[in-house]
């Protein structure tokens, strides 16, 4: 009965054994074994495991404004992990790791041309984070757009615009062009509405009228105080900005408008001329 069981278990190790070291040949130089793929397997899921165990462990021993960050460049370095792990298992199982890169030596050159850009945006959002030149919630103005920054990705940063569009930057741009920042130095920014009027019009009167339009608005921050700048003697008028100061920048241009009726409506009331240009035109007859 134990020669029996002993044959059987003879049998199964060896058929185990035999399907174990069964090998795949994917040409002359590279091979590689189910033992090997097996191999491959686990030492890709015990690193995941483990990744997942030190992100919990750091995770929680930093403060509530450092996880989203940490979360970010965790998710670069883990797949540089993967990596690193698969190729020193691949190595470990037996498969020439030099043939397999030899082997698809073009492939991987038109693979790195394509990934190109790709690697760029993947580094310049670790400048990002590193520098800390945006954060999550920033308001941003890039090639003309802004937008409050919802996301920073692993390639891609996302941002809402004041039209609750969504916009999708891809971080190597912020390496290759002027980055405006609306609130690195808080959420208060400064604003201003333009108006010209026409020559001779009493200055301190419509310095006077401005600062009223700027305080009756709501939105408008009392301190810093409103403040209005004589900006230049143009050829059709006197020109002023009033300046003032927001805690939301998104409101800016709601609150311009206000301005600008509001403007409209005293410089009439107080027969305060908008000029418009002029040009005189002098016609010569010949005799």
């Amino acid at each position: 009965m134990q020669d029996s069981i002993a044959n059987v278990t003879d049998t199964i190790v060896g058929e185990t054994n035999s399907i174990l070291n069964h090998t795949f040949h994917l040409s002359d130089k590279i091979s590689i074994s189910v033992r090997g793929l097996l191999f491959i397997v686990i030492s890709l899921v015990i690193t995941s495991v483990v990744l997942k165990l030190v992100r919990r462990i750091v995770t929680k021993k930093l403060p509530e404004n450092d996880k989203p960050k940490f979360v970010t460049v965790f998710t670069y370095l883990r797949w540089f992990v993967y990596l690193v792990i698969f190729l020193v298992a691949m190595n470990a199982s037996g498969v020439n790791v030099t043939a397999v890169f030899a082997a698809s030596a073009a492939l991987l050159i038109g693979v790195g041309l394509a990934m190109q850009t790709l690697f760029q945006d993947i580094i310049s959002g670790l400048f990002i984070l590193v520098d800390q030149s945006v954060h999550v919630g920033d308001i941003i103005e890039l090639e003309g757009k802004v937008g409050r920054v919802l996301e920073i990705r692993l390639r891609t940063t996302r941002a809402v615009t004041i039209d609750n569009k969504v916009l999708v930057i891809p971080n190597h741009l912020y390496l290759t062009n002027i980055l405006y920042n609306w609130t690195e130095n808080g959420t208060e920014t400064r604003e201003n509405v333009n108006v010209g009027v026409a020559y001779g019009s009493n200055v301190a009167l419509v310095k006077q009228l401005l600062i009223e339009a700027a305080n009756e608005h709501d939105a408008i921050l009392s301190e810093p105080a409103p403040n209005v700048l004589f900006t230049e003697f143009a050829d059709s008028s006197l020109n002023f900005s009033l300046v003032f100061s927001l805690n939301n920048s998104f409101e800016a241009r709601f609150v311009q408008s206000d301005l600008r009726f509001e403007i409209d409506k005293k410089f009439r009331e107080n027969k305060v001329q908008i000029p418009f240009p002029q040009r005189d035109v002098h016609l010569f007859q010949k005799s």
